[in-house]
């Protein structure tokens, strides 16, 4: 369970949802020294599991009416979001933020009587991993300056150099950013094992590769950095490549279109400061 150096005061949270992002969430508020006090879920036996993890935690589900608390986070899928909203009944002028990259603000607009807010956590859950949270960018946005403080407050006490305000346009331009540096990469990554897989080579082979170009990219500009047949416009490699990759077409037809686009890649433009 992770703690941190944080001094401010203790918060009362009511978690709802019980996947990926809840279940990292609510050890980690416990660690930060808060009360997580019910964790939702439409599940009863996962929101136990999940309470269980909190000391004096309750499950709830359906729309039971939830315990007092100073904020809601509502940790469920992005297309669920709207839908708790209407599910569940919160308490009046009740702190709910949900923990979403690309719902906006104005999703609680069907929900009168709550201070709406946002409490992004900018990273990737897969269950049997452990996160960081001193470590993860946590984007929070809310309907009023009060609201806005307590939840920003909230996200440094986890995340104490990380935490900061980013409103609606920006966090789903960051969020689309966060697709091409994280799912995408992990789809490609797949394309990789699998070729190797049949060709009865180790995944362990791309290991170096795979560190270097992560590392390369954080310490300068990624498209300045590209290498590779597309890059130096090596036709008779890329046409050798795509034979290879005749009994695969959706991958011979990304391939192509990956080519495409590194080939029509301008100059790189300086970083934002």
């Amino acid at each position: 369970m992770q703690s941190n150096s944080f001094t401010g005061p203790a918060q009362r949270v009511v978690v709802l949802g019980t996947g990926r992002v809840a279940s990292q969430l609510v050890p980690a508020l416990v660690g930060a020294g808060h009360q997580v006090v019910a964790v939702w879920g439409r599940r009863p036996e996962a929101a136990a599991a999940l309470a269980a993890l909190a000391t004096g935690a309750v499950a709830v589900a359906g729309n039971t009416p939830l315990p007092p608390a100073a904020v809601y986070l509502l940790a469920v899928a992005d297309a669920a979001v709207p839908l708790v909203l209407q599910e569940v009944t919160f308490p009046t002028d009740s702190v709910v933020a949900h923990t979403s990259g690309s719902v906006p603000l104005a999703v609680f607009e069907i929900v009168p009587g709550v201070r709406g807010g946002v409490w992004y956590p900018l990273q990737t859950f897969s269950p049997g991993r452990v996160v960081d949270w001193t470590q993860v960018p946590i984007c929070v946005e809310a309907h009023d300056a009060a609201a806005e403080t307590l939840l920003l407050t909230l996200a440094r006490s986890l995340s104490p150099a990380r935490a900061q305000l980013v409103a609606t346009p920006q966090r789903q331009a960051l969020h689309v950013a966060a697709v091409f540096a994280c799912n995408f990469p992990y789809h490609l990554l797949g394309i990789s094992q699998e070729l190797l897989r049949e060709a009865s080579l180790p995944w362990t082979l791309l290991e170096p590769l795979i560190r270097e170009t992560v590392e390369k990219a954080l310490g300068s500009l990624p498209f300045q950095g590209q290498t590779g047949p597309a890059a130096r416009g090596d036709t008779p490699t890329l046409q050798a490549h795509q034979r290879l990759l005749a009994g695969h077409p959706a991958w011979q037809d990304l391939y192509s279109r990956l080519t495409a686009s590194i080939q029509a890649q301008p100059e790189p433009k300086p970083p934002q400061l």
